[in-house]
Parts: structure tokens; C-alpha cells; sequence
């Protein structure tokens, strides 16, 4: 118990400081710019923009980071935090990874797993597909061209990507999965561009809602 505690004290006290430090850095361009340029936004200005982006997006960051660290676990979550890309990347790899090892998200193996899939998939996404752009840019522009064949299959890769992914998680668990995908699908019908870290809270909520009721009445 006394080792466990300390990786998590240690998983907690590196990722705030990195968290931290990825802020900073952030921080530090616009921050260069305006010294350099001598030229400094109205603060007036910026909270009259702040009033229209804050509502939304730190009502979305509050929701995801309770949505995805019990998926994730700690570590995977502030090394999905700092590196981006959760949804469309980060949290497929995660998931994946611990499913193909058999181990659950709440558990120290799933822990670790999920901890190294989500680095691998950060080194994955810096350099190998850094490297693959520059080689293939010129081929990239005329397969994204809205004129190109190809065009309208860029426009579905999310939806291809979790559609593979939870295809097996709803073959698996079919029933478990008919409450969150009729709440999704109701929610999306009314608030079609509702955030997608908002849209994960209210299924998953429905999920274990669900689920909790299927067992009570004994469905499950």
C-alpha cells in the first residue's frame, strides 16, 4: 500500500509540474511577441473576449477531466493533457491497449498500460507523423483538394476511427450500450453542435445509468 501511494504521489506531483510548465510554455510565445513588437492586447479587450470562450470551454475542460481520468487513469491523463489530441487519439490508444491486455482502467495494470500507450502515442504523433507530413505533403494537398475523390473521406476519420473502436466495446456489451447511444442521438438531434467533451459526459452518465437499472431489473 505504502508503494502505491507513492507512485500516485509521484504520478501527481510530475504531472502538475509538466501541466505547469506546458502552460508556461504556451504562454511564452504570444507572451515573446508582444515583447519583441512592443504591442500589447487592451486587457478590456481580452475579457470582453474571455466572457464568450470561458463559459464553454471551462465548463468542457471541467467535464472531460472528470470524464477521462477514471477511463485513463493518472498518468495517461496528465500526458493526454499536456500533449493534446485526447479524443481523436490519445484516449483510442488507451482504450485499445487495455482491452488487447485484458486489464481494467481502474486497475494498476491498467495503469501502467494505459500510462505507456498514451506516451507511445505522444512520441507516435510528435515525431513518426511529423516526419510522415513533410514526406507526403505534396501528396497531401491533392488528396485534401475539395475537388480531389478522396476529399470527402477526410471528413469522416473521427467518426471511422470510433466507430472501429466501439463497434467491438457494442458487439460485446450490446445492451449496456442502447442507453448511451439513445441519449446520444436525442442530444444530438437538439444541440447538434454541442462539445464533445460534453456529449462523453452525458453518455457515459447514461451508460451507468443504464446499466445500474438493467441490473436491477435483472436484464443484465
Amino acid at each position: 500500500m505504502k508503494s502505491e501511494r507513492t507512485y500516485y504521489d509521484k504520478v501527481h506531483i510530475w504531472g502538475r509540474l509538466w501541466t505547469v510548465g506546458a502552460l508556461l510554455v504556451l504562454l511564452s510565445v504570444p507572451s515573446a511577441i508582444c515583447l519583441h513588437l512592443n504591442v500589447w492586447p487592451q486587457m478590456h479587450d481580452v475579457f470582453a473576449a474571455l466572457k464568450t470562450v470561458i463559459p464553454l470551454y471551462w465548463g468542457t475542460a471541467v467535464i472531460e477531466v472528470l470524464t477521462y481520468t477514471p477511463m485513463l487513469g493518472a498518468g495517461a491523463t496528465y500526458l493526454s493533457f499536456v500533449t493534446g489530441n485526447i479524443v481523436n487519439l490519445k484516449m483510442p490508444c488507451s482504450l485499445n491497449a487495455m482491452e488487447n491486455a485484458k486489464v481494467r482502467a481502474n486497475s494498476e495494470e491498467g495503469e501502467v498500460i494505459s500510462t505507456i500507450s498514451i506516451g507511445v502515442s505522444a512520441i507516435t504523433t510528435t515525431v513518426i507523423l511529423a516526419v510522415g507530413v513533410l514526406a507526403f505533403s505534396p501528396l497531401l494537398v491533392k488528396l485534401t483538394d475539395p475537388s480531389s475523390v478522396f476529399a470527402p473521406a477526410f471528413t469522416y476519420i473521427l467518426p471511422a476511427l470510433f466507430g472501429a473502436l466501439g463497434a467491438g466495446y457494442f458487439r460485446k456489451h450490446w445492451k449496456i450500450s442502447i442507453f448511451p447511444i439513445v441519449v446520444g442521438v436525442i442530444i444530438l438531434l437538439f444541440v447538434p453542435t454541442l462539445a464533445s467533451g460534453t456529449l462523453i459526459f452525458a453518455t457515459l452518465i447514461a451508460a451507468i445509468g443504464g446499466a445500474l437499472l438493467m441490473q436491477k431489473l435483472k436484464w443484465i
